[in-house]
């Protein structure tokens, strides 16, 4: 388990870790099975640097804001907004799905790819900074489970989405890690609205309605990726993951407008 999380920070993180990893099928297995723990580890330190900055420093909401965001970029060495540039450009293209593939292994970025990401990365740095202008305790919280509930929509379209085409990234971490290696992702995601339901109801409600957003989204996004791409690949699971986490943060931005009033 151990091994596979290492792979996880090594494969999907700018992590330093210095080490020959094991690619087996066993280690890929526990990989998948981690990546919502992952997730938590990167949403606390997103809420970790942001409480910092809010409580020990003199920088302003905005600036908080502009270094959380270009943290959640950093992290991860860009390696899913790769995904979402390619992945928009097919699907822009408004080609027959063969067409679509063949544009995303291009390597050439097109105009579509690029004002995608754009208007990605303007929206999530205008919901971070509404969020941090009127952060609540609360806020801490929802920003910890925003990475592990986008983490868990990764592992899910990779084991339980068809493959577009029997090649490439995707195809590698389905064949190895197996269907199975998310049956533990139901756990996970109920684990945190028991502790909620516990501890504090008001995060419980808000826990609850993050994720029914995040389940409602990822039923919508396995549908039409099969008609959109023919199934998935390494791009397209990461244009999801981007897709989900910034229904996700406009989820928690909306939340403090509706819980505030």
């Amino acid at each position: 388990m151990w091994n596979g999380f290492l792979i996880n920070l090594q494969f999907f993180t700018v992590f330093p870790i210095r080490r020959q990893l094991p690619m087996e099928k066993d280690y890929l297995n526990k990989a998948v099975q981690t990546f919502p723990l992952l997730g938590i580890l990167l949403g606390v330190i997103y809420a970790a640097v942001l409480y910092a900055l809010l409580e020990w420093t003199p920088f302003s909401p905005l600036a908080a804001a502009f270094i959380i965001w270009l943290l959640t970029i950093i992290s991860t060495g860009g390696l899913h907004l790769d995904g979402w540039i390619d992945a928009s450009d097919a699907y822009f293209s408004y080609r027959d799905i063969q067409k679509r593939l063949e544009i995303m292994k291009d390597p050439r970025t097109g105009a579509f790819g690029v004002l995608s990401v754009i208007v990605l990365l303007s929206c999530r740095m205008f919901f971070l900074y509404e969020i941090v202008e009127n952060i609540k305790p609360w806020s801490y919280i929802l920003i910890v489970m925003m990475p592990f509930l986008g983490k868990s929509a990764m592992g899910l379209m990779l084991t339980k989405v068809l493959l577009a085409k029997n090649e490439g990234l995707a195809y590698f971490f389905q064949e190895a890690a197996g269907k199975t290696s998310t049956n533990l992702y139901p756990v996970y995601l109920l684990l945190p609205g028991l502790v909620f339901l516990s501890t504090n109801l008001t995060i419980f409600y808000l826990y609850m309605a993050l994720l029914a957003v995040f389940i409602l989204f990822l039923l919508f996004l396995k549908r039409k990726i099969v008609s959109w791409f023919g199934g998935i690949t390494g791009d397209v699971v990461g244009a999801s993951v981007e897709g989900v986490e910034l229904i996700l943060w406009m989820t928690i931005w909306l939340l403090h407008y509706f819980v505030t009033a």
